[in-house]
């Protein structure tokens, strides 16, 4: 990398990059539309030979991408006529190679230097941002005029809550706040419950802390905590609003109201974990560990003690703070079907949103949590799932899913398990509850994009069920095929985030992984055989480490796995060092895994006695060398070994904070140590040992991240009439009844090379070569409890045997028992 050329962390429209900073002049393409920073770029031709535009200042590039947005390619191209920045053929440039803002995963950006602060200051247009000033003030000023401060000691909870007939005419403050003042900055999403209390839309009861009499009670409470906390920021004491019981779980609205009613007393920030990264960010160093309203003051303090920022109202350096280094949030993409056979797509396009049933569950926003919606929807829809619990959890998730999502986030609009109506980006409040329509009332706000209609090369088996469903990355890229046109779209072009799968979120499987990790250093994924415990840590390791290797050939993070891609991100992955697998089994030592004396060639006899680096030292050394990457091992059937002799002193070091520190080794007295980047996965299967028989030591130094049996990825995948949800699902609710949760089977039985299986041979030698055996071994050759599992129809009880039956004879008695009887039961 050349002097002046330095990679730095910049997020725009929510997505990261790494900056490489201009040399002090732009290098303008023969052809194409972007700016350039390196003239080594593949991107270009002739490079030595090409224009130059000089940018003293290294800021072009960002007075260029905030002249428009990125889609908004004429207002671009405006700026670049008023200022001469013109390609070789006289076309004004409206864009940035990846010579100048590469993509990067938000792990990536979180080990690189933010983009300098003084650099960001001098960039920021101020003048342009006076009419969202000038919003902000005159929300707030609504806000007052329509609930002066001097009214709220008295304030009636009519005129506070949500809940109480139709907000939007009677206006009251939480819906001011959550919807009627976007300017200053929004706090929608969630329930209702960061309210406080409100009215629930189904019953009309009040929801309110539990430790209040009634509604009034836990009124007088809130509003007398508000009141203090008002008072508390106006004297300059927002520390102590975090001792403020009563408002202690409404901190978003709190925080809002302290904008309108005590403007100056801090910065409008409403989230603590925005708060946290901006503190971060401006200080280089890890947030403190303070509660919500301390941290807010600390960052007050920050501001104030920096001469940039010298007589710029708070609302002005929020702007900017957001602008400078936006908390990039995951973009989560997902499924949605408008009706069945999308019969109501028409609407959703021509309305700007998608909209799904199970309209006897109301709002969404009217339940306080979770588990209160799963108990009103089981209530609902009982009758519904014949009162098949698995079911109704399952559809309860899917709705639920809806009210996660955020402005940016992608919904793609599907008929049937292959054709694709349309994509769209979230837009508004996202989640809305539209009770004036007939039916489908639960909808979501959707910006959509037709371009990406079409019929996938290959369907989605598992749509064929379901309504709301994430889509995986390599999912993702199935539904960008099938547009009918795909756009054209320059090579060097820095990709839209609706258009790489790079701007896709770990899953729902992998997410906790990934924050076990940052939390502990290690973690251990147990459960019963055949959950996909070693399936799932590969799986993480190609994407978490993959995303942080771009410096290796042959990685794709993004690769399906059972395909060669995913092969090849492996190997490369293990070939640099930064993967190492392992398995324990019973003779597996201290010095396998730490050092040992090995015999090796060499001495008269030609072998000799030598102390040998085990594999984990081996991997220490390389990851200290080797900062800036993590390490990652992979331990296979943790349990088999015997834990305590094979990790000997080291198990002290595997504390997140004792990393660093160093232990004398018996052998080799040396230090050693277990760097920062090192991280330990291990697997284990529940059904030949408990997590209980472990040592104590080491439970207490890992996370330990159940992996039970899930159907998921086999709702809508039938071999002949048998559902295989229904069949692994059914199965395992026999298990948990006579046996226990760690015997049940897995689902990746049914899924030979990551794919479902689906046909009757196939299937038969599964359940009779696989899973017959296991639950044989499970009920130690009772057939009685084998019939229980199974059912009659397979199992002779008065031979002791299993029935001879034909392949398409087994699978029909599956569905039979499974399918048929189930529902007749339920």
């Amino acid at each position: 990398m050349k002097d002046g050329q330095e990679q730095v962390a910049v997020a725009f429209e929510n997505r990261d990059y790494a900056l490489t900073r201009s040399p002090g002049e732009v290098i303008l393409p023969q052809y194409g539309r972007k700016i350039h920073h390196d003239p080594g770029c593949g991107h270009l031709t002739d490079g030595d030979r090409l224009p130059r535009f000089p940018d003293p200042e290294r800021l072009l590039w960002r007075r260029l991408i905030d002249s428009a947005p990125s889609h908004d390619v004429d207002g671009r191209a405006e700026f670049a006529r008023r200022i001469g920045l013109l390609g070789g053929n006289g076309q004004p440039l409206t864009s940035v190679c990846s010579c100048v803002l590469r993509p990067v995963s938000p792990r990536q950006a979180a080990t690189m230097r933010p983009w300098p602060l003084d650099e960001a200051v001098a960039a920021f247009a101020r003048d342009a941002r006076a009419a969202e000033l000038d919003a902000m003030e005159a929300a707030a000023r609504q806000v007052n005029e329509e609930f002066p401060w001097d009214e709220w000691p008295g304030l009636p909870l009519e005129r506070y809550a949500l809940g109480q007939g139709d907000s939007a005419r009677t206006r009251p403050y939480c819906y001011l706040l959550e919807f009627g003042t976007k300017a200053l900055g929004s706090i929608a999403g969630g329930s209702s419950a960061k309210h406080l209390i409100y009215r629930r839309s189904g019953d009309g009861s009040w929801w309110h802390d539990a430790r209040y009499a009634d509604e009034q009670d836990a009124w007088r409470e809130v509003r007398a905590g508000i009141v203090a906390a008002v008072t508390a920021a106006r004297e300059g004491r927002i520390a102590d609003i975090d001792t403020i019981d009563a408002i202690r779980s409404g901190p978003a609205l709190v925080a809002k109201t302290l904008r309108i009613y005590a403007p100056g007393a801090s910065l409008p920030v409403y989230g603590n974990d925005v708060v946290r990264h901006f503190l971060q960010q401006l200080t280089g160093e890890p947030a403190p560990r303070l509660e919500r309203f301390a941290l807010l003051a600390r960052l007050k303090e920050i501001i104030d003690a920096d001469a940039r920022f010298r007589g710029w109202p708070y609302d002005l350096v929020v702007l900017f703070l957001y602008w400078w280094s936006h908390p990039v949030r995951t973009q989560q993409t997902v499924k949605v079907a408008p009706g069945g056979d999308g019969s109501v797509w028409d609407e959703c396009r021509e309305g700007g949103y998608v909209a799904v049933g199970w309209d006897d569950v109301a709002d969404l926003r009217s339940y306080a949590d979770k588990d209160e919606f799963q108990a009103a929807f089981h209530a609902a829809y009982a009758e519904t799932y014949h009162g098949n619990r698995s079911r109704i959890a399952d559809r309860a998730d899917e709705l639920w899913k809806l009210l996660s999502l955020r402005p940016g986030d992608l919904v793609v609009a599907n008929r049937g398990t292959s054709e694709i109506l349309g994509v769209g980006r979230v837009t508004g409040d996202g989640y809305a509850w539209r009770g004036d329509r007939p039916e489908f009332r639960h909808t979501v706000q959707v910006e959509w994009d037709e371009g990406h209609a079409g019929r996938m090369e290959e369907p989605e088996r598992s749509w064929a069920t379901v309504t709301v469903k994430d889509v995986p990355a390599s999912l993702w890229s199935r539904v960008r095929r099938a547009k009918s046109e795909p756009p054209a779209v320059e090579d060097d072009a820095v990709p839209d985030p609706a258009e790489t799968a790079s701007a896709q979120p770990l899953d729902r499987v992998l997410s906790p992984v990934a924050d076990a990790l940052d939390r502990r250093g290690q973690a251990v994924l147990y459960g019963p055989p055949g959950t996909g415990k070693t399936y799932t840590a590969l799986r993480f390791a190609a994407r978490w480490l993959g995303e942080l290797s771009g410096d290796l050939p042959d990685v794709d993070p993004y690769a399906e796995p059972g395909t060669t891609a995913f092969r090849q991100t492996l190997d490369a992955l293990t070939a640099s060092g930064r993967l190492t697998t392992v398995t324990f089994h019973p003779s597996y030592g201290y010095e396998d895994f730490v050092e040992g004396f090995r015999p090796v060639k060499g001495g008269t006899d030609g072998l000799t006695l030598d102390r040998v680096d085990g594999v984990f030292k081996r991997v220490c050394q390389a990851a200290a060398s080797d900062p800036g990457h993590p390490y990652l091992v992979i331990v296979d059937e943790l349990n088999r070994g015997n834990l305590p002799k094979i990790f000997g002193e080291l198990i002290t070091l595997l504390e997140k904070d004792k990393r660093g520190h160093s232990v004398l080794l018996p052998l080799s007295q040396e230090q050693f140590t277990v760097p920062e980047n090192v991280y330990l996965i291990g697997t284990m299967n529940t059904a030949d040992r408990s997590i209980r028989m472990l040592d104590a030591a080491v439970r207490r130094r890992f996370v330990f991240l159940e992996q039970l049996p899930d159907s998921g990825p086999l709702q809508g995948c039938h071999v002949e009439q048998l559902h295989l949800a229904d069949l692994l699902d059914g199965l395992n609710q026999r298990v948990r009844t006579h046996l226990d949760r760690e015997k049940q089977i897995g689902q990746a039985f049914f899924l030979p090379n990551g794919a479902p299986v689906d046909s009757v041979p196939a299937l038969a030698a599964i359940v009779r070569d696989e899973i017959l055996p296991l639950l044989q071994e499970y009920a130690f050759d009772d057939y009685s409890l084998l019939a229980s599992f199974l059912g009659e129809a397979l199992v002779d009880l008065e031979a002791h045997t299993m029935m001879e039956l034909s392949d398409e004879g087994l699978v029909k008695a599956l569905y039979t028992e499974f399918q048929v009887k189930d529902t007749a039961a339920e």
